[in-house]
């Protein structure tokens, strides 16, 4: 990955992002900063991917690479081979795409993304 280089002190708040995407269940907001996209997904109690994303992109699974950090909530990601693994607060995360996840529990997730901010949830 080629090092990123920043030539502006800047400051933005996810309160007033960029760009809003609202699909059931989830709340994705983007800020562009220092030449880059970063996202601020939300999902609330019972989301799952397949059943509220799915719905605006039409793909059998995310085909998003996400490289995040979880600041609340526990999210159950499951790829198309079967790997699983759970994020909770505090955990940094990577995913490749092809692959379907869920809220876990009653408390909305919450994680903060700097890889696939630009596209997670646009309409196809």
């Amino acid at each position: 990955m080629p090092a990123v280089t920043v030539t502006n002190l800047e400051s933005k708040s996810f309160n007033e992002p960029d760009e809003k995407r609202r699909p059931p269940k989830t709340e994705v907001d983007v800020v562009n900063i220092g030449g880059a996209t970063l996202g601020r997904f939300t999902f609330e109690p019972g989301w799952r991917w397949s059943e509220t994303v799915k719905t605006v992109v039409h793909t059998d699974s995310c085909q998003n690479n996400h490289l995040g950090f979880c600041t609340s909530g526990t999210l159950t990601v499951q790829l198309n081979d079967g790997t699983r693994k759970t994020i909770h607060a505090g955990d940094a995360y990577s995913i490749p795409a092809g692959h379907d996840a869920w809220v876990e529990n009653d408390e909305t997730f919450v994680g903060y993304e700097v890889m696939s901010a630009a596209e997670y949830a646009k309409p196809a």
